[in-house]
């Protein structure tokens, strides 16, 4: 007996956050039913007209305008952004260069220079701990060899390996 897989199904405000748009832009028939995988695939791969638009003109979801602008979505709330803009509003920021724009595209570029420190000095320290390890290997295996070098190695009598190590 076979079980027939049923389609995988998510909520609108799901797709339409995969998707990259503002959920109360989309169409209501969008809204108001439950989008497959295979049709959100279908959305990505050859999206209709009303799709093209909301990507190209907005009005678009606060990661989005976050990530147009240069900032967080956090300094976009620090700035008292708290709704979707449309494309025109934030090419009109972005010429404006308001205080806390500014501001926050410093906090920005700051927290990601610290980031990229952050990685490479972590790339630094697995670098040096693969040396370390590699050292250590190379240097067990010297040994190894020179142990082979000088005769053969004791062998344990069956009394010793029954009973732990002492003979009787």
């Amino acid at each position: 007996m076979t079980s027939q897989k049923s389609p995988q199904t998510m909520k609108p405000a799901t797709a339409a956050k995969k998707l990259g748009v503002y959920l109360e832009a989309t169409p209501a028939e969008f809204q108001e039913g439950v989008v497959t995988r295979d049709e959100l695939n279908a959305l990505q791969a050859d999206p209709p007209e009303w799709l093209r638009n909301l990507r190209r003109d907005g009005p678009h979801p606060r990661p989005v305008v976050a990530t147009k602008l240069g900032v967080s979505i956090s300094g976009l709330a620090r700035g008292g952004v708290t709704e979707a803009l449309t494309t025109a509003q934030i090419e009109a920021l972005k010429a404006d260069q308001p205080e806390w724009l500014r501001t926050e595209r410093a906090i920005q570029s700051e927290v990601r220079r610290e980031a990229v420190r952050v990685k490479e000095k972590h790339a630094k320290e697995q670098r040096a701990e693969e040396r370390k390890q590699a050292e250590a290997q190379a240097q067990a295996r010297t040994q190894g060899h020179a142990r082979a070098q000088s005769g053969p190695a004791r062998r344990a009598t069956p009394a010793r390996r029954e009973f732990g190590g002492r003979g009787r």
